[in-house]
């Protein structure tokens, strides 16, 4: 008697040993997997509704061993929700193990330096990947440019959130060492000025640059004169404006135009980035007060305004012949040429004229560095690149001598025309550069 029952608790016991050695080599061999597969564990189910899936989805070969396992192995509780890609051939443990690590996939969305929030709100719907809608859209200047990495199932607002308290976060660690002297008494004044900061240059070197030229102007209650914010004030942060700067628009009163407006605007135009707060809240100590296209990507920055206009004529010079070889096919309507003497030189694709700076001021009478009832002509050239420097207002500017060079009348230059000059070439005379027409063919 007491044999048998022996015998019978042995078998027992073999067979006991039998099938959890099976199920031991059936959860550790390779899965029936044939190639990488993405796939997607629910939120709230258990082990034995996971094994289901995953054996339903050919990533298993057997639920009932996959739940086993992972209770023998404690990692029953512990398996998370989320979307994971399974390798080809994995086993049951490899599966389980996955799964307990809580490693799924991520996505990324970028929001560049000096984007407007709308620009970063229509990125963050079009991706497909978040879900529901911006309950509350984020104010301008208020998220943090940066990479972001989330998980599917991610809502759009908690990104946004996110991208907030990131701002908040950054402002508050780069404000705690701000200079005392700088004139910006808050937090948001510098979130504005760091935002046109970023607008006017994307060369990192160049920001502390420009900011000390804002900040000299605040100083001496200078309008800052930036060419983002009328931009910002016509399109208000809705996409690119469809033309060139045109004296109308530099003039045309906005409530961001700083052209128009003393002070720094309303509000921020952009999302600044780190760099540029930075730069704002400890600028270089500097005396400059312009800064125009150097015609190399970056700025050539002056300290006065006699300066400021020999760099806007280099950059003039630099640009003048290609303009106004384009001057001979076309005038600034973008009707054919009527009379090639009679263009003007132009800067490229600008919708205005652009004078001469000495004779913009001769005509003004000789004392003021800016006319009164036209765009600065230094502002003209550098609207025409897209980005227009500063210049001293009226109410600022000083009284130069007659003789001043920034205003003095030019003298002509003798003719530089070669005695024989070909059609489509330019040549300078009496200071200016005039094309010379191509003949047209004969058909």
């Amino acid at each position: 008697m007491i044999g048998s029952l022996f015998l019978l608790v042995l078998v027992a016991g073999l067979a006991a040993g039998g099938v959890a050695f099976y199920g031991f080599e059936e959860f550790s061999k390779p899965g029936p997997l044939a190639a990488n597969k993405i796939f997607e564990i629910d939120k709230g189910l258990g082990a034995p509704e996971i094994g289901a899936k995953l054996e339903e989805q050919g990533i298993i070969g057997n639920a009932r061993i996959f739940s086993a396992g992972a209770y023998l192995t404690g990692g029953r509780s512990r398996l998370k929700a989320g979307e994971y890609e399974f390798q080809a051939k994995s086993s049951m443990q490899d599966v389980m193990n996955l799964l307990v690590s809580g490693k799924s996939i991520v996505y990324k969305v970028s929001i560049p330096e000096g984007w407007t929030s709308d620009m970063a709100v229509a990125r963050l719907t079009e991706n497909t990947i978040l879900t529901g809608a911006i309950a509350v859209p984020p104010p301008e200047g208020s998220i943090m440019p940066d990479t972001y990495v989330f998980k599917r199932g991610m809502t759009r607002q908690k990104l946004v959130e996110d991208m907030q308290a990131a701002q908040t976060k950054l402002l508050d660690e780069v404000w705690a060492g701000h200079k005392t002297a700088i004139p910006l008494r808050t937090r948001e004044q510098a979130v504005i000025l760091a935002s046109i900061v970023e607008k006017e240059t994307s060369l990192a070197d160049e920001r502390p640059l420009i900011a000390s030229v804002f900040m000299n102007r605040l100083n001496k209650h200078m309008r800052l004169q930036s060419d983002p914010t009328i931009i910002y004030g016509i399109v208000g942060g809705k996409g690119k404006l469809d033309h060139r700067l045109t004296k109308a628009d530099i003039t045309a009163p906005t409530p961001y135009n700083t052209y128009t407006i003393d002070g720094l605007p309303p509000g921020p135009i952009a999302n600044p980035g780190r760099a540029a707060l930075e730069a704002v809240v400890n600028p270089p100590d500097t005396s400059y007060l312009y800064f125009v296209a150097d015609g190399t990507g970056g700025h050539a920055f002056a300290s006065t305004l006699e300066e400021h206009n020999r760099n806007v004529a280099k950059w003039r010079d630099l640009t003048g012949n290609a303009a106004s070889a384009a001057a001979a096919e076309l005038d600034l309507s973008g009707q054919p040429a009527q009379a090639a003497a009679t263009l003007p030189a132009i800067a490229p694709d600008s919708a205005v004229p652009v004078p001469d700076p000495k004779e913009a001021a001769a005509a003004s009478g000789g004392t003021n560095a800016v006319p009164a009832a036209a765009a600065p002509a230094a502002d003209s050239a550098k609207a025409a690149a897209g980005q227009t420097a500063p210049v001293e207002p009226k109410a600022e500017a000083k009284q130069p001598a007659a003789t001043d060079s920034a205003t003095a009348a030019p003298t002509p230059a003798a003719d530089t025309a070669p005695a024989n000059f070909k059609p489509g070439s330019v040549i300078k005379s009496g200071g200016q550069l005039i094309p010379i027409p191509r003949r047209k063919p004969k058909h």
